[in-house]
């Protein structure tokens, strides 16, 4: 259980202030990490930084910046380490799926949007903070992914292409930066957070008690053991894995 001990490592965690990222930021902490978060809402990183440091007496550092946007994400990058002087766990969780009426309707705009912020972020930040793992102590990258990435998606392709995406770059990844840093990813099926706010959840029941072996979406909080896992020594051996976190439903 010692391997669990995440005592004074640096997790940095982006769409942290809600959500799965939010439960995991949350479950990192009481295990002893300090943690960054990172999101697009300032006062969002603040409050939830706030809460962590109250709650378990670790270090939280709170920073806005786009997942898309490279420079945005560098300039985070700099932030993390002069405040840390490291980072020992990437969890590139942001992501986004916005609604549209039809695939004839999908702009360009939120077709980009979509990639940039599933795919094209992650890209980039395993690379910069990947290459500085390999020159340190090393370090684990965690990808959040969706079960979108390997069923059909009717009403939210470009974001199942682009969790496809993130699902190849892991493997890749564990490849290019192994064996000092070990790259993997977490297939999050559906989980009860603020985005199924929109759902139609009378609906989503009945579907997920016919679909679903677990009969039921999931809670923010299990999604937080398999992170831990992947971000510990449990996990030495495991690299280039996709672990599905969905109730069956892959």
């Amino acid at each position: 259980m010692d391997q669990l001990n995440l005592k004074d490592k640096v997790v940095l965690i982006t769409g942290g202030s809600r959500g799965l990222g939010r439960a995991m930021a949350f479950g990192f902490a009481r295990n002893g990490a300090n943690v960054a978060i990172v999101s697009r809402k300032m006062d969002s990183c603040v409050s939830t930084a706030e809460e962590i440091e109250q709650a378990y007496q670790v270090r939280a550092f709170p920073f806005a910046a786009h997942a898309a946007e490279w420079d945005s994400m560098d300039n985070m990058v700099e932030a993390v380490y002069k405040e840390f002087g490291r980072v020992d766990v990437l969890i590139n969780n942001a992501g986004m799926s916005p609604l549209y009426p039809s695939l004839d309707k999908v702009s360009e705009e939120l077709f980009d949007k979509v990639i940039g912020v599933n795919l094209k972020g992650p890209f980039r930040l395993s690379a910069n903070i990947g290459s500085r793992m390999i020159e340190g102590d090393g370090g684990s990258i965690i990808n959040i992914s969706s079960t979108a990435s390997v069923n059909a998606s009717p009403g939210s392709e470009p974001y199942g292409a682009a969790k496809a995406g993130l699902n190849a770059i892991t493997r890749s990844f564990a490849h290019a930066l192994g064996p000092k840093v070990r790259v993997n990813c977490i297939m999050a099926g559906p989980f009860l957070t603020d985005i199924s706010k929109a759902w139609d959840l009378d609906e989503f029941t009945k579907r997920a008690e016919k679909t679903i072996p677990m009969k039921r979406g999931g809670e923010p909080d299990e999604i937080v053991g398999a992170a831990l896992y992947l971000a510990s020594g449990m996990a030495a051996y495991t690299t280039g894995s996709i672990i599905a976190v969905d109730g069956g439903a892959h």
